[in-house]
């Protein structure tokens, strides 16, 4: 505020008045007249009036403000009704914003963080706003948010000190409550035929105490199991890994009365069944280059403990050889052969001729390993068409194939892929720019799946199965020249690999198998029956229960279907008398930890803020302008504070002494001096 003034007269004028006034004043104080003084106060006081003193007052108009609308659209406000009462709410906020001359209210819809929960302070971070006209913010949530610092932002500090508000709007009642149940631990992993411990905790959020409830267990085809848990502590649980591959554990609690989402009362736990050290038994015939492929390519899986034995000569060879030359080492047939043979999952005969060193009965009880379960492979060379073959043993009644005397091929041969390869998971994918092979058997007989071709045509690779176990052979000794590069060289070590585990039933190289999985709610179905007649129909029971049949195409030998698979829980297939089960993945778990909609999370940073905390389910407080200063909130309105600026050029006067002020001075004063003369 600035003065001035507006005289009526001149201002010499003026001065010299109120200098003759001051002087006659003065004289007649001299001379004793009492009444001077007065007098020439009253002039005084009429000269005053027309000097015209003024106040000069600045012009404030409101300038431009700009606010957020921040609404929260992450999987928490899924929960019904959250999402309707939010839209309703900012509609309702944005129709009231339109009406305030000078706002612009900016929203901004904020979707959950994957992996990182709900970040409603970063988007009010990250905000476009102009420099310098930043209001305040309204947030529309249900309260549960995982960025919120411990401090209110800068930006809810204004340029002169004054806070800013930050009003926080509910999507509810009022504060809820939530049963949640938390996996504190599981393994990744366990051994197949042991059990696995999974430690579980449920929590009722926003109740009082402990309470009981009652945990349901699933996993597979298995009867669901019950038992009684209480909240609050951790409990552990022990389910048993029956089958290589993942194993599905259901877990799930029952509901909290009146909870706000029963959601998160259900986990599933995922378990990767793996077997003990596989244990394989290498027997070499008379040493050949193929020797060190399979010992380098046996050694480097960790997984693997390799027992191999080289056959250097039989017992009956007679050559001359000094018995202090010899090895010392006896080839332990008892023992391989009877005692242990059940404890290795893959026994390999590579180039191996009997000429008496195993009797019969030993040999007989491979072919009987092999029918309870075990797999065995032999890869073939000249000695099977020569004395001593394995062709004339009982081992003969579970080999695919049989060579006659005039078998043995000699020429170059690339090998190939047959239609069945092209498929099978043992040598799908296998890229066939393959070096060449220069000898190969030519089997007169054979039986089983034949996935690669020899010379005209010939099979050079066959699969077989034996009751419960797996027979595998290969009519070559000439692999390894791939692992020397010849002509380009091969897969040698991918084929024996896959060949290897296939023997040992590994789940993902079976040729006839159906897998599932769901991702970003789509349930994806893939049926692969190489060689195998195929129901184009499979069922899919969701977790409800509800059962769908679901057709499935076939592409590249692989049948395909895909199925919305929104619900959580486990999802099972079936096909064939093939069954898979499937679950979706929560990308954003962090979400589901507490459902609830609560102030208990923002609440105190919208209080330090001057703003409101309101549920607003039934009502929404209205949204208006109050000066810089007053209350940012009462019982049904929420306030967004003004700020004005001077207008260049423009201001507001007002007269310091108005005429009636200085005429009634003036009279005062004319009394009281004719008061003081005539006393």
């Amino acid at each position: 505020m600035m003065f001035d003034l507006s005289p009526m007269l001149p201002v010499w004028l003026l001065a010299t008045l109120a200098a003759l006034s001051v002087a006659g004043a003065l004289y007649g104080a001299l001379r004793g007249a009492r009444g001077m003084l007065w007098r020439a106060l009253a002039v005084l006081a009429l000269l005053g009036w027309l000097s015209g003193p003024r106040a000069l007052h600045p012009v404030l108009r409101p300038v431009p403000q700009d606010a957020l609308l921040v609404v929260d659209r992450s999987a928490s406000m899924q929960v019904s009704p959250r999402t309707t009462i939010a839209d309703q709410t900012a509609r309702q906020i944005m129709q009231d914003a339109a009406h305030i001359p000078g706002l612009t209210l900016h929203r901004v819809d904020v979707p959950g963080g994957t992996g990182h929960g709900t970040r409603l302070f970063e988007a009010l971070d990250h905000a476009d706003l102009p420099q310098g006209r930043f209001a305040g913010a309204i947030v529309v949530t249900d309260g549960m948010d995982h960025d919120v610092p411990a401090h209110l932002p800068a930006r809810f500090q204004g340029p002169d000190g004054q806070k800013l508000p930050l009003h926080l709007l509910l999507t509810a009642r009022g504060e809820e409550q939530d049963r949640r149940l938390r996996i504190l631990s599981t393994p990744p992993y366990a051994i197949v035929g042991q059990n696995a411990t999974i430690r579980v905790q449920v929590d009722d959020l926003g109740a009082p105490g402990a309470a009981d409830a009652l945990l349901t267990i699933r996993s597979g085809d298995a009867p669901p199991q019950t038992r009684p848990i209480r909240t609050g502590t951790p409990q552990d649980i022990t389910v048993p890994v029956q089958h290589p591959g993942e194993t599905l554990v259901g877990l799930s609690v029952s509901p909290l009365a009146g909870e706000a989402s029963t959601e998160n009362n259900s986990d599933v736990v995922r378990i990767r069944g793996v077997r003990d050290r596989l244990r394989v038994l290498l027997v070499s015939g008379v040493p050949n280059q193929g020797e060190r492929v399979w010992r380098r390519l046996l050694k480097a899986d960790p997984s693997v403990d390799l027992v191999h034995f080289t056959i250097l000569r039989s017992p009956n060879t007679d050559d001359g050889t000094p018995l202090s030359d010899l090895a010392l080492i006896p080839f332990p047939i008892r023992e391989l052969f009877q005692e242990k043979i059940r404890s290795f999952d893959l026994i390999i005969l590579d180039g191996f001729r009997n000429s008496n060193i195993l009797p019969d009965e030993y040999l007989t009880n491979i072919a009987d390993y092999v029918r309870n379960g075990g797999g065995l492979l032999v890869t073939a060379g000249p000695e099977f068409t020569q004395e001593g073959t394995l062709q004339d043993t009982s081992l003969a009644q579970i080999l695919p194939a049989h060579v006659g005397t005039d078998g043995v091929v000699t020429q170059a041969f690339r090998p190939s892929l047959t239609a069945l390869g092209k498929t099978h998971p043992v040598t799908a994918g296998l890229t066939e720019d393959w070096g060449p092979w220069y000898r190969a058997l030519r089997a007169d007989q054979s039986h089983g799946e034949d996935l690669m071709h020899g010379p005209d045509g010939a099979p050079l690779l066959l699969l077989d199965r034996v009751d419960r176990g797996r027979v595998a052979m290969l009519m070559s000794d000439q692999l390894w020249l791939w692992s020397r590069g010849e002509g380009g060289g091969g897969p040698q070590a991918e084929l024996l690999r896959r060949l290897s585990h296939w023997l040992m039933k590994e789940p993902d190289l079976e040729e006839n198998r159906l897998t599932a999985r769901i991702e970003n709610g789509q349930l994806d179905i893939e049926r692969h029956a190489a060689g195998q007649a195929v129901s184009p129909e499979a069922f899919v029971t969701a977790p409800d229960g509800k059962r769908t049949p679901v057709t499935l195409k076939q592409t590249d030998g692989v049948w395909h279907a895909t199925l919305t698979a929104t619900m959580p829980g486990i999802w099972s297939i079936r096909q064939d008398g093939l069954v898979a089960f499937a679950s979706p993945v929560s990308h954003d778990p962090i979400e589901r930890q507490d459902l609830r909609a609560t102030a208990t999370i923002m609440g105190a940073s919208a209080q330090a803020s001057g703003g409101t905390v309101a549920w607003v389910a039934d009502h929404t407080p209205h949204l208006k302008q109050v000066p810089i200063g007053s209350a940012m909130s009462g019982s049904d309105w929420m306030g967004l504070p003004v700020t004005t600026a001077a207008v260049a050029g423009e201001t507001r006067t007002t007269d310091l002494v108005p005429a009636w002020a200085a005429l009634l001075a003036a009279l005062i004063f004319l009394a009281i001096g004719w008061w003081r003369e005539g006393h």
